[in-house]
């Protein structure tokens, strides 16, 4: 099982430890992912803030990490010290949304360095809670992007290069999934190969 504040989740018996990257942030996938006991890391802080969020902090607004979120509370503290609290809930693209804001940033002294609107508002997913004990995994790891470039990143654009860079041959997915297990066969042939030679492999083979 896994716990992650009040919550928990249930991890597959076979638990992997995997870097993925920060496209399922914000998404159901996520969760699914941690229900099947991948431990995830997202790609950076800073890719995985919303677009939104990475206009106001290059125009040198606050960003969404600048709020801190209260748990027991159910809301999030503003730089200024003012408490948003949940006011909104909506459901987008399957995911369960909670819009989070405070009437205080009318009259807030920090407001032109927050937001251009009437006030600043915090989107938080059902299910962030575990977006923050991946980041919270990444930092006490930094080193684990460097290991995913070397060993996820390198092998997938050497796969590209032999296919050409071109598409898929195939049509509709078996027969894609077919064609790619085929690419990453021949890629892994060619790793033992080169590790092992040529001799040691074909005496595996014929015993």
């Amino acid at each position: 099982m896994l716990r992650v504040g009040s919550s928990t989740y249930a991890l597959s018996a076979s638990c992997q430890k995997k870097t993925r990257k920060n496209g399922y942030r914000v998404t159901a996938k996520g969760l699914r992912i941690v229900e099947q006991g991948v431990s995830g890391r997202p790609a950076s802080p800073s890719r995985c803030r919303s677009r939104s969020d990475r206009a106001a902090k290059a125009e040198g607004r606050f960003g969404k990490q600048d709020f801190v979120y209260l748990a027991d509370e159910n809301v999030y503290r503003c730089p200024a010290g003012e408490k948003l609290k949940n006011r909104y809930t909506n459901e987008e693209h399957g995911q369960t949304l909670h819009r989070c804001w405070t009437d205080a940033c009318r009259t807030c002294t920090l407001k032109a360095q927050c937001t251009t609107g009437k006030e600043r508002r915090i989107t938080r997913w059902e299910h962030e809670e575990i977006v923050e004990a991946v980041q919270e995994r990444l930092d006490k790891n930094p080193e684990a992007m460097r290991t995913r470039r070397e060993t996820v990143e390198h092998p997938i654009g050497t796969i590209k290069m032999r296919m050409g860079a071109t598409h898929f041959l195939m049509k509709t997915l078996p027969k894609v999934a077919t064609e790619m297990a085929l690419h990453v066969l021949a890629h892994n042939l060619t790793c033992v190969l080169n590790i092992f030679g040529v001799k040691p492999v074909l005496a595996v083979v014929r015993a």
